[in-house]
């Protein structure tokens, strides 16, 4: 028994419509050889969308963080008064926001790679009366231009994970800290009801996309789209190696949820079901238990897209 699918029309024309997106997304990606610059300056966490106000800027700064169970817990932008505070990947500015609203450092730094999302960034915050420094850096940049031990608090929220190196910036991240500093890292969690049911089932075995490649590859692929031009997902103890490797202490914190990943949930019973699906995915799904509010855990921390750690220098 393969598991019960039962799809109408409407269904199977969106599932051939998905599948037609991806052949033409490949076929843009070799033609163009999209940059991480050029991806992300299309493509930013606001849509490019313009604020009037500081209302409704935070009002999109808590609309977004609400996507996501557990995400501000996690990732918080209080607490950190009176501190230097730099955010890596600070897109179009909704950390900055926080940061800026809910510890009010005594400096705030944003890095990004894409010039559009600095300009958006600088002018949302202007709406806020904060002038943090934007830097621009470029997308093969190492060597970040700010002083050895000038920063206490580094925040970097799902950005290294599109690095296809992050080790020389965690070493750069030590550099600049101070020996009492911390940074907060968040990266795509292997051990999530997104690889594992929305990737391995939906796009896999529903819509039958790439189910010839390993399972890592597909979730690079298709979680942020054909045309960004690297996703890769860890493994917490992958990714607290790779932070000792740059001479930090790391703790993984426990993983936040996006809402669109936890709306796939119902379909577990149906991918445990069927027999197409590997055997891993198939142990993963089994063993999740709920919490008190029905979500799902993998272990003792939800079984979230967002990987959370906190790393200390060593």
């Amino acid at each position: 028994m393969k598991g019960i699918r039962i799809f109408d029309s409407q269904t199977q024309t969106a599932i051939w419509i998905d599948r037609a997106k991806s052949y033409v997304h490949r076929l843009r990606c070799k033609l163009l050889k999209e940059t991480s610059r050029g991806f992300w300056t299309r493509y930013t966490v606001t849509l490019h969308r313009s604020f009037e106000n500081v209302e409704e800027s935070l009002a999109y700064f808590h609309w977004r963080n609400d996507q996501y169970y557990d995400y501000i817990q996690l990732m918080p932008v209080s607490g950190q008064e009176g501190k230097d505070v730099l955010d890596f990947g600070c897109g179009p500015g909704n950390d900055l926001v926080g940061f800026h609203e809910y510890s009010n450092p005594s400096r705030l730094i944003g890095v990004e790679v894409s010039p559009t999302a600095l300009e958006q960034a600088k002018r949302r915050m202007a709406l806020h009366k904060a002038i943090p420094e934007l830097i621009l850096i470029g997308e093969d940049d190492v060597k970040l231009p700010v002083d050895d031990a000038s920063v206490d608090y580094i925040h970097s929220s799902g950005v290294l994970h599109h690095v296809r190196d992050p080790l020389p910036i965690l070493r750069e991240f030590r550099r600049i800290l101070r020996p009492n500093g911390e940074a907060r890292v968040m990266v795509y969690n292997y051990f999530s009801l997104w690889l594992h049911l929305h990737v391995a089932y939906i796009v896999r075995r529903v819509k039958k996309l790439y189910t010839n490649i390993p399972i890592r590859e597909a979730f690079g692929r298709f979680t942020d789209g054909e045309e960004c031009p690297l996703s890769t997902v860890y493994k917490p103890e992958e990714w607290v190696v790779l932070a000792n490797k740059a001479g930090f202490d790391c703790t993984y914190l426990g993983a936040a949820m996006a809402v669109r990943e936890f709306d796939d949930f119902p379909m577990r019973c149906s991918a445990i079901m069927n027999s197409d699906i590997e055997e891993e995915h198939r142990r993963f799904l089994i063993g999740l238990r709920l919490d008190d509010r029905g979500l799902p855990l993998y272990g003792d921390t939800l079984a979230g897209i967002s990987g959370c750690y906190n790393l200390r220098r060593s």
